[in-house]
């Protein structure tokens, strides 16, 4: 027994270099392969973002140097007008919207879960909007869909019903862009859908036997299983809201009207920083927008642990 652990102890001590060096290869082998990802974190996002926060402590107009002003560009924006318009119209853009696409996704996903004849065409064509995606093209169409003499007025003149000036109309115009938002809702669907065949049928058939109607199933089993993937959607879809930029560009060509009614924070921040050449002023309102962003990702990790239920 002595002799058997003498000689195991060297052929150990042997083996533990060579252990090391292989240790060596593969950490340099992983940082070859992680290079490129490294290097596109620091030149095309870290880099700029540092870049940004250092000019929004700047008077900076793209042709003569930074001139450091401090906090003076984060005071100006809380006493501009437009920054208030585009905040306001913001936040009611996201508030509408965002359950308006969540509803609408978990409804028909929902629908589309049924075992039924077809149903691949059905997720097709509802898929097909998100592929289009908030494009240019589609911005321009939904102006002429929305225009005095559009097609949704068209459509309730045969109904006797006169048409609104939807986009000349402050009143309306916001909503025109809620709708297009509304329209893109085929990825979160799919992403519903997918949770959905996630949960186990013997779930429901439980609930079924303890007398479950269609409410208290959706309430006792869908919600809590699907928890997860409704804070997922519901995260990435409120952070997009936030981002909104073409569609406003488009329908108000760049004005963000009528009366700033479509002035969207993306947008302001454009008119701000390419139009008026006021770059430091727009990375200060960027950086805003960051801090808007980041703050509600934090309180919604937050209180997930009271609602979001995971397999455990």
């Amino acid at each position: 027994m002595t002799t058997i652990t003498r000689t195991a102890r060297p052929a150990a001590a042997a083996a533990l270099p060579r252990r090391r060096a292989k240790k060596r290869r593969d950490g340099r082998a992983a940082l070859v392969f992680l290079a490129p990802w490294l290097l596109g974190i620091l030149l095309v996002t870290a880099g700029p973002l540092l870049a940004s926060l250092y000019l929004s402590f700047t008077q900076y107009n793209l042709i003569s140097a930074p001139v450091w002003v401090g906090f003076s560009n984060f005071i100006a924006l809380f006493n501009d007008p437009n920054f208030l318009a585009s905040a306001g119209a913001t936040l009611i853009y996201v508030v509408v919207s965002v359950p308006l696409v969540l509803v609408l996704a978990l409804l028909l996903a929902s629908a589309l879960n049924a075992k039924l004849r077809g149903m691949v065409i059905y997720r097709t064509l509802f898929y097909i909007p998100t592929l289009l995606g908030a494009s240019v093209a589609i911005a321009v169409l939904w102006s002429e869909l929305f225009s005095t003499n559009g097609a949704v007025n068209n459509l309730l003149s045969i109904f006797h019903i006169t048409g609104l000036s939807w986009l000349g109309d402050p009143s309306t115009a916001l909503y025109t862009l809620v709708a297009l938002n509304v329209w893109t809702f085929g990825g979160t669907m799919v992403i519903f859908l997918a949770g959905l065949r996630q949960i186990p049928v013997s779930l429901y058939e439980a609930a079924e036997l303890d007398g479950a109607g269609r409410w208290r199933k959706f309430t006792s089993v869908t919600f809590p299983t699907l928890s997860p993937v409704i804070f997922f959607n519901g995260l990435m879809v409120t952070i997009a809201a936030f981002q909104s930029f073409t569609p406003a560009y488009v329908v108000s060509n760049g004005t963000g009207g009528p009366v700033n009614s479509t002035l969207l924070y993306s947008l302001y921040v454009y008119q701000v920083g390419f139009e008026q050449l006021r770059m430091g002023y727009a990375a200060a309102a960027a950086w805003v927008l960051v801090i808007i962003i980041g703050g509600l990702t934090a309180i919604a990790f937050s209180t997930s642990r009271f609602w979001v239920h995971y397999g455990d």
